[in-house]
């Protein structure tokens, strides 16, 4: 098929799926509930990804599978052709999804009690995968400025190393305040936690959503000792439900110690359905990416006019990557229960900023990935629940 961005104004209905984003949402907020929350995208597949899981379903034996070489060929040419990063097959251990990699990496670089630094306002799972494995956050907060934008503070992550901290866990891009990581600001943290000799794990699961000119720079581009990258086709795709995803190093052994922690806890990968849908999407998906990110560009041109018009007192933060824009409206004097609330009484709802940490209080993250229209609607019902 031939994609254009005109592809992705329309996608199947999702309702009858057991979707999270729509079911799950219409079933606790109503029947006319505009879902703008988990990073889901409302997008039709690639017919390259559809047509390889239709033809493995019509072999009708579903049994044990080996993950074979070509499973590797297809990420390892992806990154390089996409990203200019190399890699070899040795490098790369598979796993279900990469917050599966984040708890398997805090479990296997630290000990109960041990500091994990992380960067607030972040992923909720960078906290969880800490807190769950009786680790303790060391958080670093990133420092924004007038215009909503972010950088890292870096003075903060030194203080954490000399406390003790023991891993650092990396959002790059970063979500949810859309940060494209640049070369020298990785360069920099790399210095910081290289002095300190802590390791550092880059969730890259967003690599693939950067906007010109900006680029996806990969810490292994940077460095290939002490530093694991995580990445799955599950975002870029839009097939989480699959359940793939890698963990690549150039660390031997700390990619040896991680294949022994995850076969201790019976983490099982390479579902066959998964490995068809990625090695499809890897080697034959360039077309359709590049015409969603030309549709999701012109989303996020949108949103900016739809604040601008309809709410003034709003910051939103320059999104350089990801489809998740982070929009703070702490002026409208609402707290983040209040504003959650209002939220769904106009009928759309959104990722609450607390998610994100203590930070993102008075904050909502906006999902782009939907028709444009859809992304009108939200701005209209967000704006009448500000009013209301």
């Amino acid at each position: 098929m031939k994609y254009d961005a005109s592809f992705f104004q329309s996608f199947p209905d999702r309702m009858g799926t057991n979707s999270v984003k729509w079911d799950a949402c219409r079933q606790e907020h109503g029947a006319d509930a505009l879902p703008m929350w988990v990073a889901d995208m409302d997008v039709t597949a690639d017919d390259a990804v559809t047509q390889a899981l239709v033809k493995r379903a019509q072999h009708p034996a579903y049994g044990y599978t080996v993950v074979s070489d070509a499973d590797k060929a297809a990420l390892i040419g992806y990154w390089e052709r996409r990203h200019g990063v190399t890699f070899g097959p040795e490098d790369i251990m598979l796993l279900p999804c990469v917050v599966t990699g984040l708890k398997a990496c805090v479990r296997v670089f630290t000990r109960p009690g041990d500091g994990v630094i992380i960067q607030s306002p972040v992923y909720g799972p960078f906290r969880m995968s800490v807190e769950l494995n009786r680790r303790t956050v060391m958080d670093a907060p990133l420092i924004r400025d007038g215009n909503g934008r972010y950088t890292m503070d870096l003075d903060a992550v030194e203080a954490c190393c000399k406390a003790g901290a023991k891993l650092m866990l990396l959002c790059n891009p970063h979500n949810p305040v859309g940060r494209a990581w640049t070369e020298a600001e990785l360069r920099a943290l790399l210095d910081v936690l290289n002095r300190y000799h802590v390791p550092l794990v880059s969730d890259e699961i967003h690599a693939d959503f950067v906007f010109a000119p900006r680029r996806h720079v990969s810490v292994l581009a940077l460095q290939r000792e002490r530093v694991v990258m995580l990445c799955a086709p599950s975002k870029t795709f839009n097939v989480a439900g699959l359940q793939n995803a890698s963990a690549v190093s150039g660390d031997a052994a700390l990619l040896k110690a991680l294949g022994e922690e995850t076969e201790a806890s019976g983490v099982v990968s390479g579902n066959i359905f998964g490995l068809e849908a990625a090695r499809a999407a890897y080697t034959e998906g360039d077309a359709w990416l590049d015409a969603l990110m030309e549709h999701l560009d012109n989303n996020r041109r949108v949103l900016a006019e739809q604040v601008a018009g309809r709410l003034p007192r709003a910051i939103l933060t320059p999104l350089e990557a990801t489809y998740l824009a982070w929009l703070d409206l702490r002026a409208y004097g609402f707290d983040q229960d209040e504003l959650m609330r209002r939220t769904e009484a106009a009928g759309v709802i959104f990722t609450g900023g607390t998610f994100f940490g203590e930070q993102g209080s008075g904050f909502l993250r906006v999902n782009l990935g939907c028709p444009t229209a859809h992304v009108v609607e939200a701005a209209a019902r967000l704006e009448k629940a500000l009013q209301g």
